[in-house]
């Protein structure tokens, strides 16, 4: 068994600050030269920027559904062997979604640190903490911080509504320098904030001035957790599917929604990845596959609509019959015209027929699975755009537990070799699938 201090940052909503807090305690320990490993739970991108840029490390997602049991196990233990403390982000509210963050941290006894977004209540502080620690039973709890506290004052009357005072964790103040910019998706890429460390700096500092903060490795031993690790038998080990393939990956600002685990489970089945970026117009290198994940293509559209180098490369690609698959955004710039929320209208790549649309609202979120006759690949869905066009769905995706769509699932389209639909996949729930993905038949390549 291996042990370390383990936290899961929690709030009873999503913008509470749980990101911010998660940061800053990276930050703080990983200036001190300890080890931090961080990850996060449920399906998400954007945050693992800022928690990779604390940490120095890597950030993987922990979800009992989409990732599994067995694979949150392994990673949690293999954490506590080399690491100092253990941090797991929560996704939305503690006791949000099936399977919920507070399910993860019973499960492997991680201890719930909330966040709670103290600015405009007082006494209610005590009710909202007493309520996330007892609403479940047997909820590891290791206490409550303040966060957007208006002052000293405020501080005081957040921790006497307390039960208990060793509750108390301390109270960030509000402040501006704290704050990590966001747009439509979430948070922006820590890559694209030019003073994206300095405000994990400010974070770290301003942590160390509470209690949480002052707190030595040998004070976190209280919330230390034992791992067990995975029994034989359960350990998942990648089948060499694309031993020999070369699979090219876009990667920059516009294509940047890539799971680590994702790139991990290509060169563990024996792939060879190499990058390129569409909005520099490089040509796509020489590969037998490729992948366009997820992004911000709106955010870049004019760019990308200038990249014929890419484009050509990726037409040939194509004519080829070798297999594509477009991923949520990178399906986006395949298509023929992205019409933005301000009603400009964007030409594209004409790869795939289509218009796409971008909405003030999001179009879909959930968990969903795609099955295809080697498997079935989980993942989710979220996206603020939808796409009309004259391509038939090959089959949909569809919602945890369920067998079949009936239609209310992501489509997947198909043409000639390429595959595409809005629906994320988490690459490491279905080897087998991925394969299939990046493998086109010559009757398919003929479609």
């Amino acid at each position: 068994m291996a042990a370390c201090p383990a936290i899961l940052i929690a709030a009873p909503a999503s913008g509470q600050g749980k990101t911010t807090v998660t940061a800053a305690l990276a930050r703080l320990h990983a200036r001190q030269g300890h080890k931090v490993r961080v990850f996060k739970c449920g399906p998400d991108f954007l945050d693992p920027y800022w928690l990779s840029l604390a940490s120095g490390a890597p950030v993987y997602q922990l979800d009992l559904w989409m990732t599994g049991e067995v694979d949150c196990r392994s990673r949690l233990t293999a954490a506590a062997q080399e690491a100092d403390l253990i941090l797991v982000e929560g996704v939305m509210g503690l006791f949000d979604g099936t399977p919920s963050a507070a399910d993860l941290a019973r499960r492997f006894g991680l201890h719930v640190l909330a966040v709670v977004d103290a600015s405009a209540m007082a006494g209610t502080f005590g009710a909202m903490a007493f309520g996330l620690q007892h609403y479940q039973s047997d909820l590891p709890w290791a206490g409550v911080l303040a966060n957007r506290v208006a002052g000293e004052g405020h501080a005081d009357m957040l921790r006497d509504s307390l039960n208990k005072p060793q509750d108390w964790l301390g109270a960030l103040m509000r402040n501006p320098a704290l704050v990590l910019p966001e747009r439509h998706l979430g948070l922006t890429v820590a890559s694209e904030v030019p003073d994206a460390l300095a405000r994990l700096d400010a974070a770290a500092e301003a942590l160390a001035d509470t209690p949480l903060g002052r707190m030595t490795l040998d004070d976190l031993q209280r919330w230390s957790t034992g791992f067990l690790p995975v029994e034989d038998g359960q350990a998942h080990t990648a089948p060499q599917l694309l031993r020999g393939k070369v699979i090219a990956v876009a990667r920059d600002a516009a294509f940047c929604f890539i799971y680590t685990a994702n790139l991990d489970c290509l060169q563990a089945m024996g792939a060879e990845l190499r990058f390129f970026s569409p909005l520099a117009n490089e040509a796509l290198p020489a590969c037998d596959a490729l992948w366009l994940p997820g992004g911000y293509p709106e955010l870049h559209a004019d760019t990308i609509a200038a990249a014929t180098r890419t484009r050509s490369s990726i037409e040939q690609h194509i004519a080829t019959g070798r297999p594509v698959w477009a991923e949520c955004g990178g399906m986006m710039v395949l298509l023929d015209t992205l019409l933005t929320v301000d009603g400009q209208s964007h030409t594209q790549w004409g790869l795939l027929p289509g218009v796409v649309s971008m909405h003030q609202r999001l179009a879909a979120l959930g968990p969903q699975q795609l099955t295809l006759p080697s498997g079935t690949l989980r993942g989710h869905t979220f996206h603020f755009s939808t796409t009309a066009t004259t391509m038939q769905a090959v089959t949909r995706t569809a919602p945890p537990d369920t067998a079949v769509a009936n239609g209310a699932g992501e489509a997947l389209w198909q043409q000639g070799s390429v595959r595409a639909s809005y629906f994320h996949a988490w690459f490491p729930s279905s080897p087998a699938t991925v394969a299939e993905l990046f493998s086109v038949s010559a009757g398919e390549a003929a479609c």
